[in-house]
């Protein structure tokens, strides 16, 4: 099973590039499954169940978010209605939405569990407990599991890695935007990578007019307004080759693609 994962969606430059793109993308390269990250598609802040339903238009089976999911209200009642949109599953039980989904696709059963760091990050459930129950939940014949590790700490990602390695197919680190280099298959057989980036303008900083950001820094007493850049428009991803029949990867290659 091929599987595509596109980091972070930023803004409308990054909701581009996934309408002129991924259908294209998807058929050149035979992807079997894709995977997004969602929660700063709506002007780099949450998302909306219209670009949701746009996404999944575009080509998107799954959607995962992460600590900004709930910056749009209209999402907390568009949650019951579409299961294939995630929020963390540590986030507390009282919380819409599930931080799981299993479905099918090209007759493969398969499932995706979103999960949030707590290092330097509000402090809510423990991943570690909640990814170990969570995955108890997942019916034995679904082999191929994919998780969205959306935090802050490079060290979290990586311990999260470790901990599931050979228990899942991939952990797929989210949130800070810039991806890392450390892709690989773990000696378990998980695809691993610590950040696979940001889907928008790479001119800023993670997604943001370099601008405001620079004020931020250089007067932090001041009120910053963050508004979403537009140039160089990106989108990072990976692709993971999975064995349907064990769940294992076989490779995972970090792919970038341009607007243009």
């Amino acid at each position: 099973m091929k599987i595509l994962f596109i980091g972070d969606i930023v803004g409308s430059p990054g909701r581009k590039i996934v309408h002129d793109r991924l259908a294209d993308i998807l058929a050149q390269r035979q992807i079997d499954l894709c995977i997004i990250n969602c929660e700063n598609s709506a002007s780099g802040f949450g998302v909306t169940p219209r670009i949701a339903e746009e996404l999944y238009a575009a080509g998107a089976d799954v959607l995962t978010s992460g600590n900004h999911i709930w910056k749009r209200k209209e999402i907390v009642e568009y949650f019951p209605q579409q299961p294939r949109l995630l929020r963390p599953a540590n986030f507390p039980q009282v919380s819409p939405g599930q931080g799981l989904y299993v479905g099918e696709k090209k007759g493969v059963r398969y499932a995706v569990l979103n999960l949030q760091g707590r290092t330097f990050m509000t402090p809510i459930d423990d991943p570690f407990a909640v990814a170990n129950s969570e995955l108890a939940k997942i019916p034995d014949g679904v082999k191929v599991v994919i998780v969205d590790m959306h935090a802050e700490a490079t060290s979290e990602k990586i311990a999260m890695g470790w901990h599931l390695d050979g228990k899942v197919s991939a952990v797929l680190g989210t949130h800070t935007h810039v991806a890392t280099a450390d892709w690989r298959v773990l000696p378990h057989g998980t695809a691993y990578i610590t950040d696979v980036g940001m889907t928008g303008p790479h001119d800023s900083v993670i997604g943001m007019e370099k601008e405001g950001i620079l004020g931020h820094f250089r007067d932090t007493t001041m009120p910053t307004r963050f508004v979403v850049a537009e140039g160089d428009v990106q989108m990072n991803c990976v692709s993971i080759d999975v064995d349907e029949t064990t769940g294992r990867a076989r490779s995972i290659e970090r792919l970038n693609f341009r607007l243009d």
